[in-house]
């Protein structure tokens, strides 16, 4: 029996899939050579990346709630995930060295803030299915860095379980998650709400600017 939703959401994730080489900094954070204070850059751009994209997600489902339930719920379960992340980020920061002070008075980098900027113009403006399958595909290589980091943050930096939560969330696969993914894919090409060339154009451009927030923070500060 095939499964032309799960085979194409397997296929796109594989063909946006990023250059293993291309992120630099996720290998130092894993070789723990990476300061804590990019560290702490990076507690403090999550800290404007969560709420935005859980915006995002709600007006997505929003969005799609009348015609396109299976879409709907997709979008609903990663708004209540950025929640639960948001609430894990707070232990990470802090860990870093980043207090409240320092998060009031953070000046966001636009390399940074260029991948929730994008999410935001796909709320506004993408089919939602065409987001479902561009998302999922980046979402592949998002856990993995995530899982790198959340091992590093333990074994190189001495950080406890409760500072490592929010990448551990993120590293956890989510057999839900992939499944509605693919009931929402399925719905899309049954029902031709879904444009695999658009779905893809969106999807490189998310990789891309996923790329772009690595580089940014793994620039050498002056």
């Amino acid at each position: 029996m095939t499964h032309p939703a799960r085979d194409l959401l397997k296929t796109t994730t594989a063909t946006l899939a990023p250059d293993p080489h291309g992120n630099p900094l996720v290998p130092r954070i894993a070789q723990g050579t990476a300061p804590r204070s990019t560290l702490a850059a990076l507690a403090l751009e999550q800290t404007w990346v969560i709420p935005a994209d859980r915006r995002a997600f709600e007006h997505l489902a929003e969005r799609s709630a009348a015609t396109d339930p299976e879409a709907a719920a997709f979008f609903t379960t990663l708004a209540e995930g950025e929640a639960l992340a948001g609430e894990r980020l707070t232990a990470f920061a802090r860990a870093c060295g980043a207090d409240e002070t320092a998060e009031a008075s953070y000046e966001p980098l636009p390399g940074c803030q260029a991948y929730p900027a994008y999410v935001a113009w796909l709320a506004l403006n993408a089919a939602p299915a065409d987001v479902v399958l561009a998302l999922t595909a980046n979402f592949s290589a998002w856990g993995g860095y995530c899982a790198t980091i959340a091992t590093a943050l333990r074994e190189r930096y001495g950080f406890p379980d409760e500072a490592c939560a929010f990448f551990d969330f993120f590293a956890e696969p989510s057999p839900e998650l992939d499944r509605l993914a693919a009931r929402a894919v399925e719905a899309g090409l049954d029902e031709g709400r879904l444009n695999e060339t658009r779905a893809h154009g969106y999807g490189r451009l998310l990789q891309a600017y996923e790329a772009s927030f690595w580089s940014t923070l793994g620039e050498p500060t002056s």
